[in-house]
C-alpha cells in the first residue's frame, strides 16, 4: 500500500517529523492548499520549507543532507576580496524586501524554466517580513553618473538565532556575492548562529557551506530557534565601500 502524503491545514499548521530513513517521496513531507507566515514558520522550525506549488497545491520539503554555513566559517575567495577592497558598493538591510523577492523572482536560472516565487510565495514572505520574520540585504552599486541602483541581494527567514535563506538575485556581476559575503557577518553580529543554505551548491559551497546530517540539523534548531538575538536586525547599513 502506498504512503499517502500528509495534508496540512492552515488552520491547523501541524508539521509531520521528517525522518530521512523513513523518506518514501524524495524529500517531500507534505502539502497544503495554503500558505501562510504561521505555516512558514511551523514548517521552518522543523527543517521542512515550501519548494513550489501546482494547481493550487503547495508542496513542502526536507532536504538531506542539508547544506548549512557557520558564519564564523565563511570563506571569502581571493576574487572577491579584491572586489570588496576596491570596488564601491553599498549594502542595506530590509530597505526594498518587496523588490528583492520580486527580483529573485524575475531572474532567469540556467537550470530552471521558470520560478517558484509566484505571488502566493511573494505575498507570505512580504507578509512575514512585516511580523519580523523574514529580512533583505540588498547591494546598490553606482553607475557611470555615480548614481546608486539595486544590484542585487538576498532574503531569508529569521527565527531566533537561525536564519534561513531562501534565494537571491543579481542584475550586475558580483552583486550577489557582495550581498552575501557582506550579510553573513552582519547577521553573525546579530547573534544568528547558523545558516540554512537548503540545497548544496557550488556557489555556497565555496563561501565555506558545509553539510549536515538532517537529524543533527533538527537538533540544531532545536536549540537556537529558541535562542533570542543579541540585537534585532531592523533595517539600515550592512556595509559600505567607498572606492577611490
Amino acid at each position: 500500500m502506498p504512503n499517502p502524503i500528509p495534508f496540512i491545514s492552515a488552520a491547523r499548521p501541524v508539521f509531520p517529523e521528517y525522518s530521512p530513513a523513513h523518506d518514501k517521496h524524495d524529500g517531500l513531507v507534505c502539502v497544503s492548499d495554503a500558505l501562510t507566515p504561521e505555516m512558514l514558520l511551523a514548517a521552518y522550525r522543523k527543517g521542512v520549507f515550501p519548494w513550489f506549488s501546482e494547481h493550487g497545491l503547495f508542496y513542502w520539503f526536507a532536504q538531506h543532507p542539508r547544506a548549512v554555513l557557520l558564519p564564523e566559517r565563511l570563506h571569502i575567495g581571493r576574487s572577491l576580496a579584491k572586489t570588496l577592497r576596491r570596488k564601491s558598493y553599498r549594502v542595506s538591510v530590509n530597505a526594498c524586501f518587496a523588490e528583492v523577492i520580486a527580483a529573485c523572482a524575475q531572474i532567469p536560472r540556467a537550470e530552471q524554466g521558470g520560478t517558484w516565487i509566484t505571488p502566493d510565495f511573494q505575498a507570505a514572505y512580504t507578509a512575514l517580513h512585516r511580523l519580523g520574520h523574514a529580512h533583505s540585504f540588498e547591494c546598490w552599486l553606482p553607475d557611470a553618473a555615480g548614481r546608486w541602483h539595486l544590484a542585487g541581494g538576498l532574503y531569508g527567514v529569521q527565527i531566533g538565532s537561525v536564519f534561513y535563506g531562501e534565494s537571491m538575485f543579481a542584475r550586475r556581476a558580483d552583486a550577489s556575492k557582495i550581498a552575501f559575503a557582506c550579510a553573513v557577518p552582519f547577521l553573525a553580529r546579530c547573534g544568528i548562529r547558523l545558516i540554512d543554505c537548503q540545497q548544496d551548491t557550488a556557489h555556497l559551497a565555496r563561501f565555506g557551506s558545509q553539510l549536515m546530517p538532517f537529524e543533527a540539523f533538527r537538533a540544531q534548531l532545536g536549540e537556537w530557534n529558541e535562542v533570542a538575538l543579541a540585537r534585532e536586525i531592523g533595517r539600515g547599513v550592512a556595509a559600505e565601500n567607498e572606492a577611490a
